[in-house]
């Protein structure tokens, strides 16, 4: 029998953010507190403008390079992660927050959870440079007409087939 402890965490969490506002509270006063919760919560927002545009650069770097970019995004998810965690009003939250702003912290989250979490991409060993890509044709202007198209009629080989006009 397999036990969630999810339920459970629910519950209790905002118990213990309680019991460290009231303790806090005691230490340096409740307006302190509250100046506190506040200024978690913009810099949990200001971090994540910084650090998310940060990780978006080196997502797309390593996709640039042909590599496949999954840690650099489960890095970016746990930014996301950890700066809710700050906006959330809570010291606790606040903590685990923090903490998952830190590289060396992700990484090891990464190296934990890296066998659980499966990321569906359309990276091969070649990466991007080893695709095949689809030909375009490019026509200027003079290359093709309607009037042109409307003289010759359909052409029924051809695989792209056009709906009647209205």
């Amino acid at each position: 029998m397999r036990i969630s402890f999810l339920p459970l965490f629910v519950l209790v969490l905002p118990l213990l953010e309680i019991a460290g506002f009231v303790v806090v509270g005691r230490q340096i006063g409740a307006l302190a507190t509250v100046g506190l919760v506040l200024a978690s919560s913009v810099a949990g927002a200001l971090l994540l403008r910084h650090q998310g545009f940060g990780v978006m650069k080196r997502v797309r770097a390593e996709m640039d390079a042909g590599h496949d970019p999954s840690r650099q995004l489960a890095h970016g998810v746990m930014i996301v992660l950890a700066a809710i965690l700050l906006i959330i009003p809570g010291f606790i939250t606040d903590i685990f927050g923090l903490l998952l702003f830190l590289p060396p912290v992700r990484d090891l989250a990464w190296r934990m959870f890296k066998g659980r979490i499966v990321l569906a991409t359309n990276f091969s060993t070649g990466g991007f440079r080893g695709r095949r890509r689809e030909q375009v044709i490019d026509l200027d202007d003079g290359d093709y007409s309607r009037e042109d198209d409307l003289k010759r009629g359909p052409d029924h080989n051809s695989p792209w087939r056009r709906l009647k006009d209205d």
